[in-house]
């Protein structure tokens, strides 16, 4: 896994995970977190958990899934992913490559997974 400056400002790769994650795909769950970035489940849920009730992040559930999202309701979501998307910027194409590699929803034969601005 790439290293950034959020696992710094954060303290673990966890949130790392989880806001560039939540930033690539705009809602997530923990398990496909987990997945995705080779980092314990438990530490997922942990860090997910505290963003929620941060007031960061938002909850529903599909099913038996708990899927999150950023919360449209606070300043503090926003500027947390504002600060993620700059970060997300300054990753090179192969890590984004690397990190969001499984497709989540069915795409076009060929399409790129990384997301044109």
């Amino acid at each position: 896994m790439v290293s950034t400056a959020l696992q710094d400002l954060f303290g673990g790769k966890a949130a790392e995970a989880v806001l560039l994650s939540l930033f690539h795909h705009g809602e997530t769950y923990g398990r496909a977190v987990a997945r995705d970035f080779a980092v314990s489940l438990d530490a997922v849920q942990r860090q997910l958990d505290r963003f929620e009730r941060s007031g960061t992040l938002v909850c529903k559930s599909q099913g038996r899934t708990l899927v999150y999202s950023w919360n449209p309701k606070s300043r503090l979501a926003a500027r947390l992913r504002d600060l993620t998307g700059v970060v997300y910027d300054g990753l090179e194409p192969e890590a984004k490559e690397q990190l969001f590699a499984e497709r989540r929803q069915p795409r076009a034969k060929d399409k790129p997974v990384i997301r044109k601005q």
